[in-house]
């Protein structure tokens, strides 16, 4: 070989040297930005969109968990900002065009991230594509509520038995596309009654409906259903969930009642965009499972009526897709269609 062709080769094997050396840094370099951001997050504000009113469900969850993170992030901060309006859909479209730093996350719910794709035609985000899961929080069971000065009825299949000698069986709901919505249905489908679902703005609106007598029942959140209960105003029936509810003990679960094939609640949980950092995810779902875990945490989402879950990132994401199926069934079986 000639001593041209030598230094050739000698020239490119030291350039090679420099590439690969160059990448490495910038690899470990890349590493070590990524590393630092996660263990400086979060360093401002963080802000919580929840897509409902204050005093539902989802608030009283947001607000406590916002409570215990600024806690455990040294009174950082963490900002409940409530954006109520078509079911969470506002809400949800704000959450997922926000910048993927982790300063913007969503308190989503059942509707908005597994519902809403089968009952809009057209979503103005993509729960799959444009959210990233973090944690869920708590499941949430819901409760038949009726007016005993209107239903005279103690458990399900007196209700049944009544609402067969009415006119029809109206349904209040919480909105349109709502788990509760769809809950009358699958309610309807066991008992082998056609519901009439009587859709209301807000929980006061169809609490009112009920209490007036417009509609004979509704399926409420276990955290709206047991201060009325306990304090008489309204009898419950049965609960959702597959076993009895902690905050109402007494009250047996419709499947306890014959009906085994009626079991349904709901979910709330933090997402964030989908772009955020890996790293920054991961620590914000260990901060949120460690702050729900948490004894003072855990107990007053129980006394709210709520079931603490805390899931890791992967287990969220499973159950968003697993009941993206499951409410799909409901919503081709009623037809709805919310556009």
């Amino acid at each position: 070989m000639t001593r041209i062709a030598l230094n050739t080769v000698a020239s490119l094997a030291r350039r090679h040297a420099l590439l690969t050396a160059a990448c490495t840094l910038c690899a470990v370099s890349v590493g070590a930005q990524a590393q630092t951001a996660a263990q400086g997050y979060p360093n401002r504000p963080v802000r919580v969109i929840v897509g409902f009113p204050a005093g539902t469900g989802p608030d009283i969850v947001a607000r406590l968990l916002a409570q215990k993170l600024s806690e455990g992030w040294g009174n950082m901060g963490v900002i409940v900002d409530n954006k109520p309006g078509a079911g969470g859909l506002i809400a949800a479209s704000e959450a997922a065009r926000a910048a993927p730093d982790g300063y913007t996350l969503m308190l989503g719910e059942t509707g908005q991230l597994s519902i809403a794709p089968s009952s809009y035609n057209k979503l103005p985000y993509d729960p799959a594509k444009d959210f990233a899961a973090v944690s869920q929080v708590v499941s949430a069971d819901f409760v038949l509520l009726v007016n005993p000065q209107k239903v005279p009825a103690k458990n399900v299949k007196e209700f049944v038995s009544w609402t067969q000698q009415q006119k029809g069986l109206f349904m209040a709901t919480f909105g349109a596309g709502t788990p509760g919505h769809f809950g009358a249905f699958m309610f309807g489908d066991a008992v082998k009654l056609k519901p009439e679902a009587v859709h209301y703005k807000n929980t006061g609106d169809a609490l009112g409906g009920l209490f007036s007598g417009d509609v004979q029942g509704v399926f409420a959140s276990v955290g709206l259903a047991a201060p009325n209960v306990k304090a008489g105003k309204l009898v419950a029936l049965g609960s959702t969930g597959a076993t009895r509810t902690g905050a109402l003990p007494d009250v047996p679960t419709i499947k306890e009642q014959g009906y085994s094939n009626l079991e349904f609640s709901s979910w709330f949980g933090i997402v964030a965009p989908s772009k955020v950092p890996a790293d920054i995810l991961a620590k914000l779902s260990a901060d949120i499972q460690k702050a729900v875990k948490s004894p003072d945490l855990k107990a007053k989402l129980e006394e709210s009526g709520f079931r603490v879950t805390g899931t890791s990132r992967e287990e969220f994401a499973r159950t968003i897709a697993a009941d993206t199926v499951t409410w799909g069934k409901a919503v081709a079986a009623t037809g709805f269609k919310a556009d």
